[in-house]
Order: C-alpha cells, then sequence, then structure tokens
C-alpha cells in the first residue's frame, strides 16, 4: 500500500499524459474540458508526488 501511495503523483500524470495524447489522436483537441481535466489532474499529480515522497522521507 505503502508503495501505490508513494507513485501516486506519477500515476496522477501519467493519466492526464493518457488523455492528451488521446485526445490528440481522435482529433478532440477543442474540448476544453477535457484539455483542462487533463492538465488539473497533471498539476495535481505534480503536487501530490512532491508533497507524499517529502512526507515519506520524513
Amino acid at each position: 500500500m505503502k508503495g501505490l501511495l508513494k507513485n501516486l503523483g506519477l500515476i496522477l500524470v501519467l493519466v492526464g499524459a493518457v488523455i492528451l495524447v488521446a485526445c490528440s489522436f481522435t482529433g478532440n483537441v477543442n474540448n476544453n474540458t477535457i484539455l483542462g481535466t487533463s492538465a488539473v489532474l497533471m498539476v495535481l499529480g505534480l503536487i501530490s508526488y512532491i508533497a507524499i515522497n517529502k512526507k515519506l522521507a520524513d
């Protein structure tokens, strides 16, 4: 469980990136809701990765 928690931020970033790649391949690049969701997931993933790993290191 601790390993999954440690990688939660990376998983969120990867999910956001996969959404962006899927939108690119399908040509659905004008939908701001999907693009905004993927951007939020990537930012939250980055912040959670830093916060969780900083907390686990202490």
